[in-house]
């Protein structure tokens, strides 16, 4: 069982300005129903009594080791909350179930909410970790010709479609001076895509850890550039809007929880790797080359963070990748409220 010191309440200020930002979004959804208790996504009550939060997570991220830790289930179930954990292998993948439903809560990087946000999604951002641009990269095999991003002109590349590691592409190759469209792009979640890379099907692979070290490692395969200097790459805490609008105790815990996990990873990389590791099937050596090089500490949504997101989002606009238009503030969780 890992054992870590529990760091009370940290990150107050973003717990507190989060507290009010649900609170008033509450409020607006609550006028004018005279206080009538509230139904959950899940069937329960707003009060927080035999509620169910059904939370979807990735391979790595702090909501992962958040499951792997427990403390996260041990609090809620304190006020009655029961929760689901369902795995994906991306976050696109993950806010389609949002988007149709079946989760409550979800972590993702930065491209796959504007994604979701073009298809419609009800979704809202809750938080975000700190920028972690050496997190994802570019791998070529250790033997490849591809020298530099520029030596992609023409060649074959594959990545998950709507993921963080689209944008580091399409930002590379701007760098560099290569059309998007002079690249084949293959679409393949991060297990496909291994397998393919390693057969020598496609010559590179745009990928985020902790995929990423375990090639690095496994294969020997060589970082032809990762998003240093280039992109942030941000992780986000999201949900659907009328979860959070109903349950904003749970959210506050949510957040707290993670900053606390946050806190404990941040000066325990090894020790992390170890616990990870038989849950994720990933070699400790690969887990902790990852849990290095990210960054850590919940953080709240500031208008730098909703322009930079506008950013991407308008970037895959004007390449043809999503098809149309959006507003970033549309997703923010206050937003129109009263």
């Amino acid at each position: 069982m890992l054992r870590r010191k529990r760091s009370g309440r940290p990150g107050f200020a973003i717990i507190a300005f989060l507290s009010l930002s649900l609170a008033l979004a509450a409020c607006g959804a609550e006028a004018g129903k005279g206080g009538a208790e509230t139904e959950s996504a899940s069937g329960g009550k707003s009060s927080g009594a035999d509620v169910t939060v059904r939370i979807g997570y990735q391979k790595y991220g702090t909501i992962n080791i958040l499951k792997a830790d427990g403390a996260l289930d041990r609090k809620l179930e304190e006020s009655g909350v029961k929760v689901e954990w369902t795995e994906f292998p991306g976050g696109p993948q993950l806010l389609e179930a949002l988007n149709v439903g079946s989760i409550d809560i979800g972590h993702t990087g930065e491209a796959p909410p504007i994604f979701a946000q073009a298809a419609g999604a009800p979704l809202v951002y809750l938080a975000h970790e700190p920028a972690s641009p050496a997190s994802e990269g570019i791998l070529v095999p250790k033997d490849s010709d591809i020298q530099s991003v520029a030596d992609l002109k023409g060649r074959t590349v594959v990545l998950n479609k709507g993921s963080n590691v689209h944008y580091l592409l399409v930002k590379l190759l701007e760098k560099a001076g290569v059309d998007y469209q002079d690249i084949d792009v293959k679409y393949l979640p991060p297990a496909d895509a291994r397998a393919a890379f390693e057969k020598g099907s496609v010559d590179a692979w745009v990928i985020w850890d902790p995929f990423l070290a375990a090639a690095q490692t496994a294969t020997g395969a060589r970082l032809l550039a990762d998003g240093t200097d280039v992109v942030s790459n941000h992780e986000f805490y999201l949900a659907s809007r009328p979860f959070a609008e109903k349950h904003p105790d749970i959210i506050e815990t949510l957040l707290e929880e993670a900053n606390n996990i946050d806190t404990w990873a941040k000066d325990n990389p090894t020790e992390l790797a170890e616990m990870l590791s038989p849950q994720l099937g990933i070699d400790v050596e690969s887990l902790e080359l990852a849990a290095k090089r990210r960054t850590y500490g919940v953080q709240q949504i500031d208008e730098k963070l909703v322009e930079a997101q506008q950013q991407i989002a308008d970037t895959f606009f004007a390449l043809g990748l999503i098809p149309k238009e959006i507003d970033i503030q549309d997703a923010i969780l206050n937003q129109g409220s009263e």
